[in-house]
């Protein structure tokens, strides 16, 4: 259920301070929460955000489910498309191999814990199983996340102030960063807005052959830079969802971060977390995340209109307990 923000608004980002643990919104939006910041789109907000609908234009925001591949970290597999048939006239299919989030995608809030605190809500570890389906993307599924999305455009940004930039590169955009690209753009922020973040990263990636590809340092691309700074930002500014076409919306790789963990050491597999956004955002304030969004035709639109405000739909797959989703994602000007 929809936390009413009307009756019991939710504290400030310094507000958070006094938490627990600190920092947190375990608690701003009532007992039990799954939801975290999809809490913020509430149905006055989603039928405003129908208002944006001019033209109708459609814009798909998801890239196909094996553009990625071989994806860039080498842990998740290729996918296998198997069609079939039952007789002549009939035709029916089914997936191999389909890792949730090897392309365009939406992180659950178990995807990701702290390691002091664990995850959203205080989900143990050792509670979050294969067993378990708290915290599911199937929570945001089954509310659908829709409303008033804006995009801000990174390369034309720079491009407008006469400064070089580099989509394979570690650009670290901070809270002045985004004031001055919404500003430049005429962009106001409403709370509840569904935030997309172009860096041009996908677009590149993508234009390249498989053998460049492999050549490809992958950590190296644009994003949020690792302050608490920016959780103040989106918190405050009451972003429901923040996504971008990148593989992990804040900068990479962590140069300097307010969240690095004394004394920890890289994990045997996977990712080394430390540092990133990712932690804050997802395990203590409950802030939905997406990657690898497909946005540059959406962008060049906003950029030939000058309006960089739409509606946004964005429907994850209804898989009890999923750790991630493509998004399903379509904008309409």
């Amino acid at each position: 259920m929809l936390h009413d923000l009307e009756r019991d608004p939710v504290p400030t980002y310094d507000e958070l301070a006094d938490a627990t643990p600190p920092g947190s919104a375990w608690q701003a939006y009532g007992p039990g929460d799954q939801l975290g910041s999809i809490n913020r789109v509430s149905p006055e907000r989603i039928a405003a955000a129908a208002a944006l609908i001019r033209s109708g234009r459609r814009f798909g925001l998801d890239y196909p489910v094996d553009a990625f591949e071989p994806y860039p970290t080498g842990t998740r597999r290729p996918v296998e498309h198997r069609v079939f048939a039952n007789n002549e006239f009939h035709r029916d299919d089914w997936l191999d191999s389909f890792y949730l989030q090897s392309s365009s995608q939406i992180d659950a809030l178990r995807h990701i814990g702290h390691p002091e605190h664990g995850f959203y809500g205080g989900l143990a570890p050792s509670e979050n199983t294969e067993d378990s389906d708290r915290l599911g993307v199937d929570v945001w599924a089954d509310a659908g996340i829709v409303g008033r999305g804006v995009l801000l455009d990174v390369p034309r940004w720079f491009a407008a102030r006469g400064e070089a930039y580099d989509t394979e590169s570690t650009v670290a955009l901070d809270a002045d960063d985004l004031d001055a690209i919404a500003d430049w753009q005429g962009v106001e922020f409403r709370g509840g807005d569904l935030l997309l973040l172009r860096t041009a990263w996908a677009e590149r990636y993508l234009a390249k052959s498989l053998e460049e590809r492999a050549r490809t340092p992958w950590r190296l691309s644009p994003g949020l830079a690792q302050r608490e700074s920016v959780l103040r930002w989106l918190w405050d500014r009451e972003i429901a969802l923040v996504a971008a076409d990148n593989l992990a919306v804040e900068a990479d790789p962590v140069l300097e971060s307010d969240f690095r963990t004394p004394g920890a050491r890289p994990p045997e597999t996977g990712v080394d977390h430390d540092g990133m956004l990712h932690r804050p955002l997802i395990a203590l304030l409950g802030m939905a995340m997406g990657e690898l969004w497909r946005l540059g035709e959406l962008a060049e639109a906003c950029a030939a209109d000058g309006s960089y405000e739409f509606f946004l739909s964005c429907k994850p797959l209804y898989v009890p307990g999923g750790v991630g989703s493509p998004p399903n994602a379509i904008a309409i000007k």
